[in-house]
């Protein structure tokens, strides 16, 4: 169900941006408005208060949000509100900030690293990325995870490429305790 009102409520707000032509515009303030609601949570208590009726919780969202940002995005958390799926806001915002990238053929791309990657291997990983991808960019999140003990994990939405040490020696693993469980099974 959520990701059902995530998709429905970002895709009417990505159709009304793109024929605005205000995509650009409508993706600066939907990040501003996801920053806002994920850093004060006494707004996501009020609107789930139930002695709070709707009309109450819809004045709260104009007196936050009326002359800041547009009337379009405005609308759309009034319509959030009023259908009762505040706590699904995030996911909305989320949903179409993600449409906006993929339009932009902007890709996110999870790094996870033994070790810390100097600014040369970021470049060259960022590059080989734009090559084996339809994204012609990236936003790029890096982690180090030392577990790995070498290599690296990258992951771009369910795509994931594991070359780490860890994961290859896992395998190898298995794959003698399966040669093991035959030669034991031949034995008998």
């Amino acid at each position: 169900m959520a990701k059902l009102v995530s998709k429905t409520y970002g895709d009417a707000l990505f159709e009304i941006a793109a024929e605005a032509g205000r995509i650009d515009a409508l993706w600066e303030e939907a990040e501003g408005v996801r920053g806002v609601l994920r850093e004060n949570a006494e707004i996501s208590k009020l609107m789930h208060h139930p002695k709070i009726v709707k009309e109450e919780k819809i004045k709260i969202i104009e007196e936050l949000f009326k002359g800041r940002i547009s009337d379009e995005l405005v609308g759309l958390l009034r319509m959030i509100v009023d259908k009762g799926h505040f706590g699904e806001t995030d996911a909305v915002l989320d949903y179409f900030i993600t449409e906006v990238k993929e339009s932009k053929k902007i890709g996110t791309a999870y790094v996870t690293a033994a070790m810390e990657l100097s600014d040369a291997q970021k470049e060259e990983i960022e590059k080989r990325l734009a090559q084996t991808t339809d994204y012609e960019k990236f936003e790029m999140h890096y982690d180090v995870d030392a577990a790995l003990i070498g290599g690296m994990v990258i992951r771009i939405k369910d795509r994931v490429v594991d070359s780490s040490v860890r994961t290859k020696l896992y395998d190898l693993s298995r794959e003698l305790s399966k040669i093991q469980l035959k030669v034991g099974e031949c034995a008998q």
